[in-house]
């Protein structure tokens, strides 16, 4: 009896102990998480490297664009403001009154287009100098002809010797000496504006009273005179614009006064402003001739043919205002322009006006053999980028090394992990890859939606 009660006994102890040993052992495993987690680690590997699956609504309401990586040559640019500025001496020009008058009429008013050599002003003649002009001009060509006259007379005598020809040289003189004279008064009235026409109309006696002051004949050498319209360019006669006014109906001026302003605008400048340490980059740009890209309002870019220029720095400023503590650079401009007519007058509208604002990108450095795509191609986790490699309905996230970025693209180092001929994602990286987390979480990787708020919905 008493053995089989101390078996008994010790039984129920080795029982003890090992029940005492496992609550031990299932303690320590649930401290340290081993036993949360234990049927997760392989399925959550699994998880974070599975392919994103979009459904056809998820891949329209992203408005995805997948395209294939090619390898490029990219240019490491800064961006520094320009503004268009007028062409000194080219883009914008007044237009003078060559002799002293009284504005009678003004044919052409602000914002009216005028072809070069129309009329801008008529005035009538208050120069004393141009009448005498005028008055010297016939009396020398009447005494020209007088002049003509005695000598076919003395012509006659002489041929039946009643003369001597010494009489007939002396009137010949004199006609050179008076057709010397006409030639003077002549260029000086030429000089004033007044056409052969007109200068012809005086020798006879019809003197000129009232003159008309016209747009200037010459235009600016080396533009392209085609108007930039939405289809294909077509041929048009190049008009100057009437700026502003300078003087008004019955207004006396004078010589050299300024009548109006024409604008000329199919020569521009660009100016753009940089610092100090931007200066070393700017003067290597100008002196390897590299080229410059304006970026112009997207809104204004619909309404225009493509700006197919190629913008490279003219000259840069040699000093820097100490005010702003910049310094200039400039680039031609050839501008656009479209006409069109209203209460039958022509006018035009430019595409580019002088105060447009503009981000200007200066090339500094070459990169080659890269793989270029936008900002909205790459998402980011920390240290860690990524971008997504379409593979029919799935995206891949695949890390990529940065080797440059701006506002507008993201540079790759073409080492492997993405390749050229890789069709990636060009835009929706960030809702791609919250796509990616939300199927990871839910394991359900199909038949995910995304709304157009960007929020994501699994369908289990």
């Amino acid at each position: 009896m008493v053995r089989r009660i101390a078996l008994g006994a010790l039984l129920l102890a080795a029982i003890a102990g090992v029940v005492w040993f496992g609550f031990q052992h299932w303690n320590r495993r649930v401290d340290s998480g081993d036993l949360n987690h234990a049927d997760e680690t392989e399925p959550a590997a699994r998880k974070a490297d599975a392919p994103v699956q979009l459904s056809p609504q998820a891949r329209k309401n992203l408005n995805l664009v997948a395209k294939a990586l090619q390898p490029t040559t990219f240019w490491r640019t800064i961006e520094l403001p320009g503004v268009v500025i007028d062409q000194p001496g080219v883009s914008d020009r007044g237009v003078v009154a060559p002799i002293a008058g009284v504005v009678t009429e003004i044919h052409a008013f602000p914002g009216a287009t005028v072809t070069p050599g129309a009329p801008l002003f008529s005035l009538r003649l208050r120069s004393e100098t141009l009448h005498a002009s005028q008055l010297e001009l016939f009396k020398a060509s009447r005494e020209i002809e007088i002049a003509q006259k005695q000598r076919e007379r003395l012509a006659n005598l002489a041929e039946s010797g009643a003369l001597a020809k010494s009489r007939i040289l002396d009137v010949e003189n004199q006609i050179e000496r008076l057709q010397v004279t006409v030639e003077a008064y002549r260029q000086d009235l030429e000089s004033r504006g007044l056409a052969d026409g007109a200068i012809d109309a005086v020798a006879k006696g019809e003197f000129i009273t009232e003159f008309v002051v016209r747009a200037p004949d010459r235009q600016a050498d080396g533009i392209d005179e085609r108007s930039e319209t939405e289809g294909e360019p077509e041929s048009l006669p190049f008009s100057f614009e009437v700026q502003s006014l300078d003087s008004q109906l019955g207004q006396q001026v004078e010589a050299g006064a300024v009548l109006c302003h024409l604008a000329d605008h199919r020569a521009l400048l660009i100016e753009g402003r940089g610092f100090k340490d931007d200066m070393p980059l700017v003067q290597e740009a100008a002196r390897n001739g590299w080229k410059i890209e304006a970026d112009f309002a997207a809104s204004e870019a619909k309404r225009w043919p493509p700006f197919t220029q190629e913008l490279r720095i003219q000259h840069v400023a040699n000093s820097v205002d100490p005010d702003t503590r910049t310094f200039a650079f400039f680039l031609p401009l050839k501008n656009q322009w479209q006409a069109y007519t209203q209460d039958d007058v022509s006018r035009l509208l430019w595409r580019f006006r002088p105060g447009t604002r503009m981000r200007l990108r200066v090339a500094v450095e070459r990169l080659d053999n890269v793989l270029v795509v936008p900002q909205d191609a790459v998402v980011r986790e920390g240290p860690e980028a990524y971008v997504f490699r379409q593979n029919g309905d799935l995206f891949d996230r695949r890390p990529i090394q940065i080797l440059h970025e701006d506002r507008l693209f993201v540079v790759l180092a073409n080492d492997g992990s993405v390749r050229p001929g890789f069709f990636i994602a060009q835009n929706g990286a960030a809702s791609l890859n919250r796509v990616r987390k939300a199927q990871s979480a839910s394991g359900a990787p199909s038949n995910v939606h995304v709304h157009a708020d960007g929020t994501v919905h699994g369908a289990h």
